[in-house]
């Protein structure tokens, strides 16, 4: 049996990690809803007075935001968000493009892609009047219908390389189902890819899918330039 100091260490361990966890996802959801704007400077002082939290908690989720790219340290004046690289992001989608033909191909010439597609179409092939609104909610959908495409497609050392990409782009791509006429588009092109896998017409699946993704990334970079620019007004009031 464990002894009783042992199990109040493993059970403060716990507590920590779920701490750092909860500090880490709240800025991150900040980050992705531009309540810090890119170039501005993050204090670990007052990140942690309006988190009730001490600083350790905030280095930590801080030094998670750096290695994913969304936060950068200067050794003299601190933290600061970083500046959104479109010339970056546009790398990133066309990484993102390659790895999902691929993924579509596989399927398309597999033995049962019923099968495999079979949780999406659930979610993607259904009326219009039976369509999700919310946007947040949308977005992880739509996340997860090209994440589960790779992931059906049976490399996953492929898979893991595309999640990298997904959560390096997803401070923009998120913004692509903040209207309705983006939610709209995105049932009706996952309908026609899904549709096009399970016939087997792999070239047609790889035309819309490359036509989908390139459609996303003009429309992200629209809207985002939109948002900074309504997040900068709101900073300044």
């Amino acid at each position: 049996m464990m002894p009783f100091a042992a199990i109040e260490v493993a059970a403060r361990r716990r507590d920590k990690d779920k701490l750092s966890e909860q500090v880490y996802q709240r800025l991150k959801g900040e980050l992705h809803e531009f309540a810090f704007t890119p170039g501005q400077r993050l204090s670990e002082a007052a990140l942690a007075e309006q988190m009730g939290v001490s600083r350790t908690p905030i280095r930590e989720a801080l030094t998670r935001l750096r290695d994913e790219g969304l936060v950068e340290v200067e050794s003299k004046t601190g933290w600061f968000v970083c500046p959104i690289d479109f010339d970056r992001i546009d790398q990133l989608y066309d990484l993102r493009v390659l790895l999902e033909l691929d993924a579509v191909v596989r399927l398309a010439q597999s033995e049962s892609p019923e099968t495999l597609l079979a949780p999406l179409r659930q979610v993607w092939l259904v009326p219009a009047g039976e369509r999700l609104r919310d946007g947040h909610a949308v977005g992880e959908l739509d996340e997860r219908f090209h994440a589960a495409l790779v992931q059906a497609a049976g490399n996953d050392e492929i898979a893991r390389v595309h999640e990298d990409v997904t959560g390096r782009i997803r401070i923009v791509r998120r913004l692509d189902f903040t209207r309705d006429d983006r939610i709209d588009a995105t049932y009706q092109e996952h309908a026609r890819i899904l549709r096009a896998v399970l016939q087997r017409k792999a070239d047609q699946a790889k035309m819309l899918l490359r036509a989908h993704i390139e459609q996303s990334k003009v429309e992200v970079r629209g809207i985002t330039l939109h948002a900074l620019h309504r997040a900068q007004r709101r900073k300044s009031a």
